[in-house]
């Protein structure tokens, strides 16, 4: 019985199927849902997965040995960078205290209107707390200050002296808590800074104070802020260098890794080619050998392509059907790969035929039967000649040779 199908469709249908044995994911592809129905009515069995488009010669990777992998997971491992004993800070702690639990006092009704008594009335005991942080006695000015609060929550003043009062108790979150307060009320109080600045001095927290501290000499220059900046500045600057060298070397650590990762890659990509130059296993991508897809020139250039997602995604499309090869042929891109992978392919068994003519081959480079007419230039008719002539052959480059003429002056042509 004669084969329904004519030798240039046929010849069409084999490198499909080459391609399949390869890359059997390639039938999880919706367009291809006949096929792999077909092949599972008959007791095949489609791996699951969709297929690697960046790996179409499926090349698997080689498993590597425990002790690899080990080694592996250790370089992957963040790199730990010893202390630099220039950047360990000796801070002048003299003068701090421990942090104070000084239960909060009341704060006040915040939405109160005081009438005009009780204004007087709180700047009355205002003036006697003032009468008992004098005489030293800080308790109980810290209650007629809270009395006047009391009385008129809306004044800064009460608040940031009370804070002030604190101090002399070594309650600095105490006092912290009430210059806060006098800041929501007034954000230019240059006696809340002052006093919060101080009390962070107290707490060790050096660049809080000498933040707070330049403030308040920027509102109000007061003579004892001035001094107590000056006192905090030499650790606020220690702080700072500290942290610019440490952004510094994560800056330096970063890079390394960086530079580390792009070794790796480098190193990898080296390897896969000289994997592919080598010829790699049996039905791989390089080398030719059964069931293989030979590539020619630079195989690595060509595995490279396959990393652009428009090269993936218009090689499956013409993998899929290879008459949408005509879609692309004003996209300088695709057609130049297409080229390379044509004027590469020779006689491995079951590897791509030329692009160039000879019966069975891709169709529109030479004019080769069963191609699409259009791609050859003015001599096309030469190649389609030479193609018919050849293409009795069995699909293993047997047509390639009598091809070359045609091929070889669309090279010339499309360069």
């Amino acid at each position: 019985m004669e084969c329904p199908i004519n030798p240039a469709e046929l010849q069409k249908l084999k490198v499909f199927i080459n391609l399949c044995q390869m890359t059997p994911q390639l039938l999880n592809l919706p367009q291809l849902d006949f096929l792999k129905a077909f092949i599972v009515s008959l007791g095949g069995k489609v791996p699951e997965g969709q297929p690697d488009l960046g790996n179409m010669g499926g090349a698997q990777k080689p498993t590597p040995p425990p002790s690899t992998e080990k080694k592996q997971k250790e370089e992957a491992q963040p790199e730990v960078v010893e202390s630099d004993p220039e950047s360990d800070l000796e801070l002048d702690n003299e003068g701090c205290v421990e942090p104070d639990t000084e239960p909060d006092q009341p704060m006040g009704d915040a939405s109160k209107e005081p009438s005009e008594e009780e204004y007087d009335q709180a700047n009355d005991l205002r003036s006697q707390a003032a009468m008992a942080y004098s005489e030293q006695n800080y308790d109980g000015a810290i209650k007629l200050f809270t009395d006047a609060i009391q009385l008129n929550p809306k004044s800064a003043l009460y608040y940031a002296k009370r804070g002030q009062t604190y101090l002399k108790l070594q309650k600095p979150n105490a006092c912290i808590r009430d210059c806060n307060r006098a800041l929501e009320i007034n954000p230019d109080s240059a006696t809340a800074y002052k006093f919060r600045g101080r009390a962070n001095r107290l707490l060790g927290l050096w660049e809080e104070s000498a933040k707070d501290l330049r403030q308040a000499c920027k509102l109000d220059f007061d003579e004892e802020a001035d001094e107590w900046l000056k006192e905090v500045t030499p650790n606020a600057k220690k702080i700072a260098q500290h942290k610019q060298k440490q952004e510094r070397r994560r800056q330096e650590r970063e890079f390394r890794e960086r530079q580390e990762r792009v070794r790796k890659a480098q190193e990898a990509n080296r390897k896969a080619a000289e994997d592919a130059s080598t010829g790699g296993a049996p039905g791989g991508m390089p080398g030719g050998g059964p069931g293989g897809m030979p590539f020619g020139g630079d195989n690595a250039d060509f595995l490279n392509a396959f990393s652009d997602p428009e090269v993936s995604a218009a090689m499956s499309d013409i993998l899929t059907n290879p008459a949408n090869i005509s879609k692309y042929q004003n996209n300088p891109k695709i057609m130049s790969l297409l080229l390379k992978l044509g004027t590469g392919a020779g006689a491995g068994v079951g590897g791509f035929p030329r692009f160039g003519g000879g019966a069975g081959g891709f169709p529109g480079f030479g004019g080769g039967a069963g191609g699409f007419p259009g791609f050859g230039g003015p001599d096309a008719d030469a190649g389609a000649g030479a193609g018919a002539g050849a293409g009795a052959g069995t699909g293993t480059g047997a047509g390639a040779g009598a091809a070359s003429g045609g091929s070889g002056a669309r090279v010339d042509d499309l360069d």
